[in-house]
């Protein structure tokens, strides 16, 4: 099975933390240069330092505000005119705020929107030319199950994914034939500062304590136990290898089983 990415430069979203950061050292792992982005440069350093060079590679770093798809636009522009080879996108960023899906603002799903859906275009169309011309590309969507089973109390999150699902499926059916792939993994209940504001917010509701709350979630997964960002990366990367080049438009649950559809 060929999972060598030695001479592939992937560009990371969110990368400095949790399934993002967990990512970028797997595809590293495996020969990739990897160019993390994040919006805190401090961070971001920090990481680089994480990243194995033992084939010899070269990684990098981009500061950029995924709230701010102008400022995504600009960075990535600047970074292609200095390093034009790019041949994986890991499309990744947190989510918003959970809450009852009737009190959502306005504001709430237009923001949620610019930090996911078209944070994903302006940067697909920043990378696919250089896909094109390597005539390999892998796209990767790190999403949520909610586009499978909408996860209560989540109720702009599951609708933006839901965009976000769609609009990758669209994409993947344009662009393959330029040996281009666009796929979604859907992480269940991970260890990451997500699950963590997941937990409070429930206990909050319930009025109970989080260790209840966590220890009834489990109990709804099949393997019992929250999934480590490390194993949600290992599906990502997979994703991004040669071995994976007729795996295109689909979903991937990392969740245990939990997802209760196919």
């Amino acid at each position: 099975m060929n999972l060598d990415l030695t001479g592939k430069t992937a560009l990371v979203g969110g990368s400095t933390q949790g399934i993002g950061r967990a990512t970028a050292i797997e595809l590293a792992l495996l020969g990739a240069n990897v160019v993390l982005m994040a919006r805190n440069e401090q961070t971001l350093k920090s990481t680089l330092t994480e990243l194995s060079t033992e084939r010899g590679q070269v990684h990098r770093y981009i500061v950029a505000d995924f709230s701010l798809p102008g400022v995504v636009a600009k960075a990535i522009e600047q970074h292609l005119s200095e390093f034009p080879d790019l041949h994986i996108l890991i499309n990744n960023t947190g989510g918003p705020a959970g809450g009852p899906l009737i009190e959502a603002k306005a504001d709430e799903f237009v923001q949620t929107f610019h930090n996911h859906l078209l944070n994903n275009q302006v940067l697909a169309q920043a990378v696919v030319p250089a896909m094109k011309r390597a005539g390999y590309g892998r796209i990767v969507n790190i999403i949520s199950t909610s586009v499978k089973q909408p996860i209560v109390g989540l109720g702009v999150s599951n609708t933006i994914r839901g965009a976000v699902a769609q609009w990758a499926k669209t994409l993947s059916l344009e662009i393959a034939r330029f040996g281009i792939t666009v796929n979604n993994v859907l992480p269940g209940y991970t260890q990451t500062a997500r699950l963590e504001a997941v937990l409070a917010m429930r206990a909050k509701a319930s009025d109970k304590p989080e260790e209840e709350v966590a220890t009834q979630m489990k109990s709804e997964i099949p393997t019992g136990r929250f999934a480590t960002p490390e194993e949600v990366a290992a599906a990502v990367a997979f994703l991004c290898t040669p071995a994976a080049a007729s795996i295109n438009g689909i979903n991937v649950p990392v969740d245990g089983g939990k997802t209760g559809s196919l």
